[in-house]
């Protein structure tokens, strides 16, 4: 059987198999990381964490944090307990206008568990205790840059 396609079918057909196509600048993203790398190994120890929110409209749990000096690939998606302090983008009430920003938090993993019910998964919990704002626009960390839109739901562990 041979398939014919006219003009419009052919421009069709290569839309479709180039839209899942994702160029990757290998020697740009190396460099990127090995920066990324060294600025994480050079942190100051401390009693603080590191924290990059990930905002999700269809889920509620907060992003995914990390001890200073650790890479990301090491760090847990959390979702936060707010009874001591609330979460920056909920304190100036602009629930996830912080989608990707880096944070120092302070506060503490708490042992226990949350629910989160979109995702039907449970994550460790966060005592927010304090945070300050590291950066809006920090280096990604995603193999995927698409985990940055809020409308997709991709939880993946950053690289």
């Amino acid at each position: 059987m041979m398939l014919r396609l006219g003009g419009w079918g052919f421009a069709l057909l290569a839309a479709c198999l180039l839209a899942g196509c994702e160029t990757v600048d290998t020697a740009g993203n190396a460099a990127a990381q090995a920066a990324q790398d060294a600025a994480i190994r050079a942190e100051a120890p401390g009693d603080y964490f590191v924290g990059r929110r990930m905002y999700k409209r269809d889920y509620k749990m907060w992003g995914w944090v990390r001890e200073p000096g650790k890479p990301w690939k090491s760090s847990r998606l959390v979702m936060l307990n707010e009874n001591k302090v609330l979460a920056p983008d909920r304190a100036r009430h602009q629930i996830g206008a912080d989608n990707n920003y880096e944070y120092k938090l302070h506060g503490h993993f708490s042992g226990e568990t949350v629910y989160e019910p979109a995702s039907n998964r449970f994550y460790p919990e966060f005592v927010l205790t304090g945070h300050e704002l590291r950066s809006t626009t920090p280096p990604n960390i995603y193999v995927q840059q698409r985990q940055n839109d809020p409308a997709i739901r991709l939880l993946q562990q950053p690289q």
